[in-house]
């Protein structure tokens, strides 16, 4: 039997809240990266993002590319979960974009179907495309993935980013799990109240009606955390229990993040 709207929308929702949870606890599991100062970890695979997306040949993106699935198997994440939270979603996207590339782009033509012909500078350039994509896209997920939240705002802020864009973060990123619990809470009572499956006409209206409810409570519940928290004097720093301290270990990552940038900037250059 086919599922209903409420049910799937359950489906959904449970599956978001299951991400968020895993990733809470791969920031939290004794990986490589996880054992890392926030602030070298930051700088150093920001470095990595920026080599990666001024590379101009693929075999330097393709290493760094490789030194990424390395860190992350350090790090004790799987590649199954790199490739459900991040590798499909960057190619669906970076693809559609890449896509025209392959049939006007001019060059020496590889294969053809009918008026369409796929060049060789083309399918170059949509590959370097998707290669950069993916490469900054995994870098960036193992900060969040080997990072609390908090120590990578903590880390935003030691680096001089403005108070008012680290706030947002941290409101945005705590909003994000609110709404999830405030939808979940909305969808499992309506389920509990609905009998068999809603016809199409109903199922819009419901969706339309929940989003606006959903709404709604989330602009009051905002308006009335944020009035609290400027009550008790919050100005958008983030404080620690534990203030960040370097290692030795922490400075030798420091220096190979800065070795293979380089390196990678040279290489691809």
């Amino acid at each position: 039997m086919k599922a209903s709207f409420v049910e799937r929308t359950l489906a959904s929702l449970a599956a978001a809240s299951d991400y968020a949870a895993s990733a809470e606890q791969l920031a939290s599991t004794a990986g490589a990266l996880q054992r890392v100062d926030a602030r070298i970890k930051v700088a150093g695979l920001f470095a990595l993002v920026l080599a990666a997306a001024a590379a101009r040949h693929l075999p330097a993106v393709a290493c760094l590319f490789a030194a990424a699935l390395l860190l992350a198997a350090l790090s004790r994440i799987h590649p199954a979960r790199l490739a459900a939270w991040v590798w499909t979603p960057v190619l669906f996207f970076t693809g559609t974009i890449a896509l025209p590339a392959l049939f006007v782009t001019p060059g020496p033509p590889v294969a053809a179907w009918g008026p369409l012909a796929v060049s060789a500078t083309g399918l170059a350039s949509a590959a370097l495309l998707v290669a950069r994509a993916e490469t900054a896209a995994t870098l960036a997920a193992l900060v969040v993935l080997t990072t609390p939240w908090p120590c990578v705002l903590k880390a935003l802020r030691v680096f001089r980013c403005p108070v008012l864009v680290v706030a947002i973060l941290g409101m945005t990123y705590r909003y994000i799990f609110v709404i999830l619990e405030t939808a979940l809470d909305m969808f499992e009572s309506r389920k509990s109240r609905t009998v068999g499956v809603l016809e199409p006409a109903d199922r819009r209206r419901l969706a339309a009606a929940s989003a606006g409810v959903l709404l709604s409570k989330s602009l009051q519940l905002s308006a009335d955390v944020h009035l609290a928290m400027q009550a008790r004097g919050f100005r958008g720093e983030i404080y620690l229990l534990d203030d960040f301290q370097a290692r030795r270990a922490d400075w030798c990552w420091s220096g190979g993040f800065a070795l293979l940038a380089a390196a990678a900037l040279w290489w691809g250059r």
